[in-house]
C-alpha cells in the first residue's frame, strides 16, 4: 500500500521536508486554484482574470476592487487546520521534519503548530501600512469598509501577500532553498507544480526520497520515488498515525 511505503520512508528519514501548495487546504474549506474547478479558472468580473485581480498594478490602480475581490477570494478567517496540518505537526514534534515551505497564504501550518515554515507567498494574517509600515492583523482588514487605512498616517495598509508582479522575499528564498537542499527526504504535496518562480525550488533537492502526493499528476511524477494520486489530509494523516504506533 502506498501510506505504507510512506510510513517506511518517513521512519528511515531524519531531514524531511514538506513542499505544499493550495491541495493542503482544501480539507479546511479553502478552495484550490488551479484545479478544473478552482477559483483561476473563474472570470469574476469585468473582463479581468483572477491573477490580474492579484497583482500590483490593479492593487495600485483600483484598490477598492483589489480589495473587494481579495476579502471574498483569498481570506478564510474560518478556517482550521486539517489532518495534513496536524500530521505534519506532528512530525516536527517527533524530530523528523524540519521545515514546511509552503506556497498558501493562510496561516493553517502555524496554526496546527509548525514553527519551521517558509511562506513563499506571504500570509493574509499579516498587514503593513504603505508608509508608516504599522503592523495590521487580518481582522483589521475584514472588518474595514472600502480600502483599508492606516488610522496612523491614512494611507493604505497591504496584506503582507507577494502579488502577481511582485517579487519574492530573499531571505524566505534563502531559507527554503537552504531547507531543501539539506532534506533527506522532500514531500511535495498538493500543488501542480505549475507556479514559478516557487515550484522550481525542488530542483535544489539533493536528498534520497522525492514523494509526490497530489490528486493531479505533476511534472515531478516521472522521477519521484513515491507517487501518491489521493487525497493528501487522509494520506498524511494515516500515514504518520501508523509511525506513532511503531515509535
Amino acid at each position: 500500500m502506498p501510506t505504507e511505503t510512506l510510513t517506511d520512508i518517513l521512519r528511515n528519514s531524519k531531514k524531511i521536508v514538506f513542499f505544499g501548495g493550495a491541495g493542503v487546504s482544501t480539507a479546511s474549506g479553502i478552495p484550490d486554484f488551479r484545479s478544473a474547478d478552482g477559483l483561476w479558472n473563474q472570470k469574476y468580473k469585468r473582463t479581468l482574470s483572477p491573477e490580474e485581480m492579484v497583482s500590483r498594478s490593479f492593487f495600485e490602480r483600483d484598490p477598492e476592487d483589489f480589495f473587494a475581490f481579495y476579502k471574498e477570494k483569498l481570506v478564510y478567517p474560518e478556517a482550521k487546520p486539517n489532518a495534513c496540518h496536524l500530521a505534519l505537526a506532528k512530525l516536527e514534534k517527533m524530530g523528523k521534519l524540519r521545515a514546511i515551505v509552503t506556497q498558501n497564504i493562510d496561516g493553517l501550518h502555524q496554526m496546527a503548530g509548525s514553527h519551521h515554515v517558509f511562506e513563499l507567498h506571504g500570509s493574509v494574517l499579516r498587514n503593513f501600512c504603505t508608509r508608516c509600515h504599522a503592523a495590521y492583523d487580518v481582522n483589521f482588514i475584514l472588518e474595514s469598509k472600502g480600502v483599508p487605512r492606516c488610522p496612523k498616517c491614512g494611507s493604505i495598509v497591504k496584506p503582507d501577500v507577494v502579488l502577481y508582479e511582485e517579487m519574492l522575499d530573499e531571505n524566505v528564498i534563502d531559507g527554503a532553498v537552504r531547507a531543501i537542499s539539506g532534506a533527506d527526504t522532500l514531500i511535495i504535496g498538493g500543488t501542480s507544480l505549475i507556479v514559478y518562480p516557487a515550484a522550481g525550488f525542488v530542483r535544489y533537492f539533493r536528498g534520497n526520497k522525492l514523494v509526490v502526493i497530489n490528486k493531479s499528476e505533476t511534472q515531478a511524477d516521472g522521477y519521484a520515488d513515491l507517487v501518491i494520486h489521493e487525497d493528501i489530509a487522509a494520506v498524511m494523516d494515516e500515514a504518520v498515525k501508523a509511525l506513532e504506533v511503531q515509535q
